[in-house]
This record gives C-alpha cells, sequence and structure tokens, in this order.
C-alpha cells in the first residue's frame, strides 16, 4: 500500500498576504501546505480522504489521473469544497464517481452541490453516487475500512483504518472503545493543529500522550497550522518515532 500526502494543513496554515509570520514566509517548501488529505492506493483502489478546495491542485501536482473513491471524514468546507472538481474524472472515465459518507455530510453536499443531485442535471455537471456508511465495517472493492469515530469539539467525524494504516484529522476527542481499533499499527496519521491547546483539534501535547498510548510504529503529524513552528525546527523536537508531515511526502507501506 502507497500513501500520498496531497495537504497537511488548514486554512489557518495557508500562507496568507495579512499574516507575517515566519512561517507563512518561509522558503523552505514543508512550511507551505495545502488543505489536509490524503491518497491511499492499494493493489484494488484509488482512495481519496476529503476532497477540499485544493483538490485540482493537488491532482494536478501529483498526477492522478484516476479515483476509485472518495471518503469523507466531516462535513466542514476545507474537507468537501472541492468536489465539483471530479468531472474530470468523469469525462476521462465514463464513470460516476464513488462518495463513502454519513448522513450528515450527505446533507451536507445536497446543500453544497444542489445541481449535482437534480433529476433534470444541468449538461456536465459532476457525476457522483452516494454510499451511506456507519461506524461499522465496509468494504470499497475488495478492501476493508473500519471507520474510527472522534469528535471534532461536539461534530462527530470519522477516521478510516485500511489494514495497519489509520488515517485521523480534526479531532478533539476519540473514545476508549475507538482507540482500541487503532491499536497495532504500523502508520498512524493523526492531527494536531498547534502547540498550544485548542477546542477542536489536539495539540501537540495531546497527540504525543495519545501516540504514547497507542504505540504505532511511526505516527505523522497532520492539519498542522502555522502557529506549530518551523518545519525544520519542530520535527527536531520530536520524539523519534513521530514526524510532522509535509506537502507530497509518500510512504510505502
Amino acid at each position: 500500500m502507497e500513501v500520498i500526502f496531497l495537504g497537511t494543513g488548514t486554512s489557518q496554515g495557508v500562507p496568507v498576504i495579512a499574516c507575517n509570520c515566519e512561517v507563512c514566509k518561509s522558503k523552505d517548501p514543508k512550511d507551505n501546505r495545502l488543505r489536509s488529505s490524503i491518497i491511499i492506493n492499494t493493489s484494488n483502489n484509488t482512495i481519496l480522504v476529503d476532497s477540499g478546495p485544493d483538490f485540482r491542485q493537488q491532482m494536478l501536482r501529483e498526477n492522478i489521473d484516476d479515483l476509485d473513491a472518495i471518503l469523507y471524514t466531516h462535513s466542514h468546507k476545507d474537507h468537501i469544497s472541492g468536489l465539483d472538481d471530479v468531472r474530470a474524472f468523469n469525462f476521462k472515465w465514463k464513470k460516476d464517481m464513488q462518495l463513502y459518507c454519513t448522513s450528515e455530510v450527505k446533507d451536507a453536499l445536497n446543500r453544497e452541490y444542489h445541481y449535482m443531485f437534480k433529476r433534470n442535471k444541468y449538461p456536465g455537471v459532476p457525476h457522483v453516487n452516494i454510499n451511506l456508511i456507519r461506524n461499522k465495517k465496509f468494504t470499497i472493492g475488495n478492501d476493508e475500512i473500519l471507520p474510527i469515530e472522534g469528535l471534532h469539539y461536539k461534530m462527530p467525524v470519522f477516521g478510516y483504518r485500511i489494514k495497519n494504516f489509520a488515517y485521523v484529522t480534526d479531532v478533539s476527542f476519540i473514545s476508549k472503545n475507538e482507540l482500541e481499533k487503532l491499536k497495532d499499527l504500523k502508520v498512524l496519521v493523526l492531527d494536531c493543529l498547534r502547540k498550544e491547546p485548542h477546542m477542536s483539534h489536539f495539540n501537540l501535547d495531546q497527540a504525543i500522550d495519545l501516540v504514547n498510548y497507542l504505540k504505532p510504529k511511526k505516527t505523522f503529524l497532520i492539519h498542522i497550522s502555522h502557529l506549530m513552528g518551523l518545519h525544520s525546527i519542530v520535527s527536531t523536537e520530536l520524539p523519534e518515532n513521530i514526524h510532522l508531515s509535509y506537502d507530497g511526502l509518500r510512504l510505502t507501506i
């Protein structure tokens, strides 16, 4: 299995002209993060987790020309607002894009992209098929997917486990029962917004505590804001088995 980090940041961490911090001015590409999203290539499928506003740019940068499915973690704009650009895959492969999400995310997609779901569609709009999921195992082709439910403040979100890999973003709490699903991992990709506490995301201390509890072989931190600090400096401060991720990082698991 191969994993490609399409984006590892947050809307707080995108370099903007109004911010004069050292991260937003950094020339190191590892400090220039698009919104968090990941590609999981298995022997059966190419699966995208979340299609944020940088979706098109991420696909072009990594030269990805086929997708079998999109998994959604939750309905916030920085995780769903690039969906319109799946029309290029529809055009090339002449098939609907398969979406996997909860009923809450489905409702958000229906509001945001009402034109995709009309009975009489405007020519050229994206074609998608929504597959509703709950907090139980499901399959995409021959790949078994295990959801991990957490809370993003009070909002339920899903992380996902495939074999010995798991991706968990935008969480501030995971129950003990759900944490059991994250045991015995080779690679954990985990939400970590900044060093200071935050109401809806793990901060660095919380992420490290969770890693010490779960004991995955390796952990890569994502959804990193500019408030975390420079990649080159923070990387030297982390335990040996924990790494700051960066856009374009590729792992073979």
